[in-house]
Formats: structure tokens, C-alpha cells, sequence
């Protein structure tokens, strides 16, 4: 049984810091002062929070060129994703750091020293995580940003975001068919039943995917662990890489099978491969087992007002609604068209 408490309390873990600049991440005003030193223990908080796979951005009010210069001179730029420089509102800064990254705004905290921000951002972003900097040494102690797991995908989790800037940038400049730009990637898309040691990572992915999850059930380590050596449950990673790198352990699925059905409780995607049509691939796969088992196969979604990417995917599928309760749909698939993999994508089963 999912505890409702503990995954609400999971869905509050904060995926960035966004840090102010002046009298926050470093002593003085960098336009006033002749020089700036980091704040005594910043320099260990970052890497701190970057080691727990927590993302950090920048807001600030500053003149971008001069500031990216200082942090390219204290050897910390590198830490720092789609950072915001510029003389526009903090909330706004905030928001395309959000939207950027493709996480929610309840899952970032923003450290300022000046209560008029962080005044200004609570009142337009009401959901962000204000953190006055006075409290900034009790930031690595907090709840929030303690994740349960450490997985090797969140300790690589600010390289795989660099290198998706790298590919977005790729996208943008490249100008020939989408079909084509995505045969360039050489992308390898690999599905393999649940390892043990893949566990802990299917647990972040439950608690950490909201947008492409087609229910939003969240299941232990302990319930995964249970599932996986269940002779009534099927439990599926995806992982993908390409040219510029891996993107990790990105998809989950969990079929629960019975003689007659079998019914698919969760699906997700990392959004991070929303533009790659590997979430209509894992489908597909699926599909595929359930005819060769000569099954009925069904699908649950429930809405939470995010997620309908993931239900358009299934109706392209060829789901369709058998019953709604709410916001909580039975979808079932005939099985007449299972599309085959497309040719810009190398994709790779394993039990």
C-alpha cells in the first residue's frame, strides 16, 4: 500500500537551488566593490548539494558578462545551470529557470539576503521554497534537499543536464527534418526488466516524475523490491544514450499480470526525453509482450492536471476508454496495430 503522506511529503523534495549572487553566494556587491570573496562554506554547500544530484541556477540582478566573469574566477560556473544575470524580477528569473530545466516551481528553493526579493517571489510564485541567506549554513541540513537515495543518476545528474543543453542547442541550429536531426543522435534506446540494483533509482523515478507519469502512484523501495520478484508483476527500465552522452535510467513501467489481463499501473518518462518518441517505443514493447502472451491489455490513468502528454501518447497507441471515475480512466488496447521501432532509434531488449 503507498503511504498518500510519505508521497506527498517526497513530491516537496526540492531538484534546484537557485542562489542570489551579491551578499548571498559571495561577500559584497559585485558592481560596488572592488572585489568579492565567497561566503565562508559556500563553496562546500555546492558541492554538497550537487553531489546529492540537486540542480542549482542563478538569479540575479547583475550585469551578466561581469558576473559569469567572477564565477568563472572562483572556479564555481560550472555548477550552475541556465543561470538568470540580468536586471529583470526575480519570480521571472525563477520561472524560465523552471521552465529550462522542465521541473515545477514547487520544487525549487531560492536564497536571497533581501527580503524585498524574497518577498516578491513568495507573492508571484507562492509555491518556491524562499530561504533567507542568513540561514544558508543550515541549507545541506534540511529535509528537503536530503534525498533518500543517492543513485548514480543523480550524482551524474548536472552533466546529463549540461549535455541536454549541448543537444537543445544542436536542435535549435540544426535545420533540416525533426526525423533527420533525430537519426544525427545515434540514439540508443535500451529496455530491460527491473535489476536490484536498479531499485533505488526506480523509486527516485516514482517520486521525481510528474509531467509524462501516467497515474502518479509512487511505490517503495521496499514495494519495488517486492514487485520485482513478483510472478504477477512485469517491472521495466528504459535507459537511453546518444552522441552526446547518456541521459540515464529515464522510464519505468509496471504491469500487473493476470491469466486474462494485464493492466499497465504506471508508465513514465523522464521529461527530459519528451521530444525523443521513446515513451511510444516502451508502449509498443509492451504491446508486443501482451500478444505474444494472448492477453487483454489494459491501462490505468489517472489526471493530475500535468500529465496529459502521457494519455496523448497512449490514445496514439491505440488505447481507448473503457471507463472514468473522476479523473481515474481504464484504457484498453486491441492490439490490431503495434507500430514497429522507428530507424532513428537502435532499440535494445534485455530480460
Amino acid at each position: 500500500m503507498v503511504n498518500t503522506l510519505d508521497r506527498e511529503k517526497e513530491k516537496k523534495k526540492i531538484k534546484c537551488v537557485v542562489w542570489d549572487l551579491d551578499n548571498t553566494l559571495w561577500k559584497g556587491v559585485l558592481l560596488e566593490d572592488g572585489s568579492v570573496t565567497l561566503r565562508e562554506g559556500v563553496l562546500d554547500i555546492i558541492k554538497t548539494l550537487d553531489s546529492r544530484g540537486i540542480l542549482q541556477s542563478i538569479a540575479s540582478k547583475n550585469e551578466h558578462n561581469h558576473a559569469m566573469a567572477k564565477l568563472e574566477e572562483l572556479r564555481i560556473n560550472e555548477y550552475f545551470i541556465y543561470p538568470q544575470i540580468n536586471w529583470n524580477s526575480k519570480s521571472s528569473s525563477i520561472k524560465k529557470i523552471a521552465e529550462s530545466i522542465n521541473i515545477g516551481l514547487d520544487t525549487i528553493a531560492f536564497i536571497d539576503d533581501q527580503e524585498f526579493e524574497l518577498d516578491e517571489v513568495k507573492y508571484a510564485l507562492p509555491s518556491v521554497q524562499c530561504i533567507n541567506a542568513i540561514a544558508i549554513h543550515q541549507l545541506t541540513d534540511m529535509n528537503e534537499l536530503i534525498p533518500k537515495f543517492i543513485t548514480e543518476d543523480s550524482n551524474k545528474r548536472r552533466s546529463m543536464y549540461i549535455s541536454d543543453i549541448e543537444r537543445k542547442k544542436a536542435e535549435e541550429e540544426f535545420s533540416g527534418p525533426q526525423e533527420e536531426f533525430l537519426s544525427s543522435l545515434n540514439m540508443e534506446f535500451k529496455i530491460s526488466s527491473v535489476k536490484e540494483d536498479d531499485l533505488q533509482r526506480a523509486e527516485e523515478l516514482t517520486v521525481r516524475t510528474n509531467q509524462l507519469n501516467t497515474t502518479g502512484y509512487t511505490y517503495s523501495f521496499e514495494e519495488l523490491s517486492l514487485l520485482q520478484k513478483s510472478n504477477e508483476h512485469i517491472l521495466l527500465m528504459a535507459s537511453l544514450k546518444d552522441k552526446y552522452g547518456s541521459y540515464g535510467k529515464i522510464g519505468l513501467a509496471l504491469i500487473e499480470c493476470s491469466s486474462q489481463i494485464w493492466t499497465i499501473k504506471l508508465l513514465l518518462m523522464s521529461c527530459r526525453v519528451m521530444s525523443r518518441g521513446v515513451g511510444t517505443i516502451f508502449i509498443n514493447h509492451i504491446m508486443s509482450l501482451a500478444k505474444k502472451n494472448n492477453v487483454t491489455l489494459r491501462a490505468e490513468f489517472v489526471d493530475n492536471d500535468r500529465n496529459r502528454m502521457m494519455y496523448i501518447t497512449y490514445k496514439f497507441s491505440g488505447f481507448y476508454e473503457i471507463e472514468k471515475d473522476g479523473k481515474v480512466g481504464l484504457l484498453e488496447n486491441s492490439l490490431s496495430n503495434i507500430q514497429s521501432f522507428p530507424e532513428y532509434v537502435k532499440v535494445v531488449i534485455e530480460d
